[in-house]
């Protein structure tokens, strides 16, 4: 019998703070897009089309440069990269965006950010990873904390649409599907291969969503800086962080461990925009750490054959 090694601890402590510094990059993208938006009155979905296709040429242009064997895919993985490019980017966008509009940033945020939960049961469907009590109650901590982190105890007047949950729960659908596509991708391919594929078929994507007329570019001095530090901070090297410890992790563990965006995006608004938590906000915060670390204690035994799922 071989004695047990720690190996696969620090493995996994690895993968999750992979993913909580792909959060912190993340959270910046609000801050991004709201001062874009309201410097250049570019639309949203304009702004998403933009960040995409702007994203996926200067990984082409990478990639080129550097490495020019990365643009070769496996004819088995198109599949997966054109669902994960048309879904998890592209329609994500879309769908995020008209939820946004139809229900309000607030409500929209509470949905998505319950994108764990499908995550969870997906991936035992697809991947057949355990669904334990432990992650039930990570992922019960999770959506609480955000659904109180997000507001919602502050807000009695929302207008709340059927057709607007639908999409809303929709986004929260192709949010949570990033971690699927990329927990099946992430194996043999490369991270850059997978960002350049995913996020120039999430351009071309939007681009059709908008009948082959996306909205101006946002071209002044003001904006430039914003907009690079949008693509190069908030979305290349998230995404990169993200899917790089899909390779480490399954993906309902990256999923939940991803929640924590939320917090980053709170610290970012009070220490950039002055905006305050309240008590509720402060309880939902703590109970989505709470929620991350139920996630990530677990016994060296499991830990060994979620890394093997």
């Amino acid at each position: 019998m071989n004695l047990p090694t720690v190996k696969p601890i620090s493995t996994r402590l690895s993968g999750i703070l992979l993913v909580m510094a792909a959060s912190i990059c993340w959270s910046t993208s609000g801050i991004f897009i709201s001062l874009i938006i309201k410097q250049s009155g570019l639309s949203a979905v304009g702004l998403a089309f933009w960040r995409d296709l702007t994203t996926s040429l200067l990984l082409l242009l990478g990639i080129v440069i550097f490495n020019p064997k990365l643009l070769k895919v496996k004819k088995k993985d198109l599949p997966w990269l054109i669902g994960m490019g048309g879904i998890s980017i592209g329609g994500f966008h879309v769908l995020l965006n008209k939820a946004v509009v139809i229900l309000g940033a607030s409500l929209a945020t509470v949905v998505l950010y319950n994108a764990p939960i499908f995550v969870t049961i997906m991936a035992w469907f697809l991947f057949r990873e355990s669904i334990t009590t432990r992650k039930i109650i990570a992922v019960i901590l999770a959506a609480t904390g955000t659904i109180l982190v997000s507001g919602i105890s502050n807000t009695g007047d929302w207008k709340i649409l059927p057709i607007g949950l639908l999409i809303a729960m929709g986004s929260a659908f192709a949010y949570g599907s990033f971690s699927l596509f990329g927990k099946k991708l992430s194996g043999e391919n490369n991270s850059w291969t997978i960002l350049f594929y995913i996020f120039a078929i999430g351009s071309m994507t939007l681009f059709i969503f908008q009948l082959g007329r996306p909205g101006p570019w946002p071209f002044h001095t003001g904006i430039l800086p914003l907009f690079s530090g949008l693509v190069l901070l908030s979305t290349i090297t998230g995404f990169a962080l993200y899917i790089t410890a899909l390779k480490i992790l399954p993906a309902s563990i990256a999923s939940i461990t991803a929640t924590t965006e939320i917090l980053f995006v709170l610290i970012l608004a009070f220490t950039i925009l002055q905006e305050r938590m309240d008590l509720w906000q402060v309880g939902g915060a703590v109970l989505v750490i709470c929620g991350v670390v139920l996630v990530s204690l677990v016994k060296e035994g499991s830990i060994k054959n979620s890394l093997e799922n």
